[in-house]
């Protein structure tokens, strides 16, 4: 990935490529944001142009360096991940960070490291690459990804550059699905809707029929959720869980359809609701469910995806979280 083929984020690029072009390059950076938001990417596209050997401040994308990066092979490009479901241990950091960086670079400029997911760091890891961000060799360079910037302590925060994404165009979005994609207007609206500024989101949810089962199962459980018996919340438990992996996916659909019913309680004009399809059932659920009660459903969903996210058990909380929402 290049600069010039990212969608947004028009001031990072900017950034980025100023820095390269003044030799002003940090030894430490945060890129902050949420999940499919671009962070990963953007880290990509400057670790790329920093090690072109054209020297430019983009990426040429001929040179043998170009060629390694994209490759996913650069030597002196290191990403550094965790395992699914565990942490970024100290030993972890260590091994493939601290002690690797008094290494000099195979053939580049610098040696750059990429750590994803960085709230996944133990407090111990992070203390380990304390010292190594305060006291950096001329080529060292670490990016660190996260989308929890809160957990990363402050001592890592003060002694790096914090870049927060923001939400890219919704014109930028829907050009982006059009052309590279052969998908409906009201598919690409809709992922749009839901993406909310987050290019990958919307991505997901028109190109993924995995995602288009997530959007089903959330439809049929808050179209029906007033009328359910006990045996059939908990078959939509079961369903909910079988989307671990996106679960946060799941629960922000959720929030979108009690988004739709204040919206057009507030509004009366369906062109502003993202569950178009379903305009009648929300219709009916809008004239009598409250605000207050509008407000303490997305309080629940909120909660419920914090303590996911704590990785308390998933069936546990959403369990809680359905019944919770049945209450009307």
């Amino acid at each position: 990935m290049d600069f010039k083929n990212i969608i947004g984020h028009e001031e990072i690029i900017s950034r980025f490529m100023s820095s390269i072009e003044t030799d002003r390059v940090s030894h430490a950076y945060i890129i902050a944001g949420e999940e499919g938001s671009g962070r990963y990417t953007l880290a990509e596209a400057f670790a790329k142009a920093l090690q072109c050997e054209e020297g430019g401040s983009e990426a040429c994308g001929h040179c043998k360096s170009c060629k390694q990066a994209e490759s996913d092979n650069h030597p002196d490009i290191i990403t550094v991940a965790h395992d699914k479901n565990t942490v970024l241990s100290v030993d972890c950091i260590r091994t493939e960070v601290v002690d690797s960086m008094g290494i000099k670079p195979y053939s580049s400029k610098y040696k750059i490291y990429i750590i994803r997911d960085g709230e996944m760091m133990t407090e111990e890891a992070e203390n380990a690459l304390l010292k190594t961000i305060e006291e950096p060799p001329e080529y060292g360079i670490i990016i660190i990804i996260t989308k929890q910037l809160e957990k990363l302590l402050p001592t890592i925060q003060s002694r790096c550059v914090i870049i927060n994404t923001k939400p890219v165009k919704e014109k930028d979005i829907h050009d982006y699905l059009a052309s590279n994609y052969g998908i409906s207007e009201e598919k690409i609206s809709f992922a749009i809707e839901y993406g909310q500024g987050n290019l990958g989101k919307a991505i997901l949810l028109a190109t993924n029929e995995e995602y288009e089962g997530l959007v089903r199962s959330v439809i049929d459980l808050e179209s029906n959720i007033f009328d359910m018996t006990l045996d059939e919340i908990s078959e939509a438990i079961k369903r909910c869980v079988n989307y671990r992996m996106n679960i946060n996916d799941y629960l922000d659909l959720m929030m979108m359809w009690y988004r739709d019913i204040l919206v057009l309680k507030v509004t009366g004009n369906p062109d502003k609701i993202l569950f178009k399809e379903q305009y009648s059932v929300i219709k009916d659920q809008a004239k009598y469910l409250s605000f207050n009660e509008l407000e303490d459903k997305s309080r629940a969903i909120e909660s419920a995806k914090q303590r996911i996210n704590a990785h308390a058990d998933m069936e546990d909380i959403m369990r809680l979280l359905i019944l919770t929402l049945k209450e009307a």
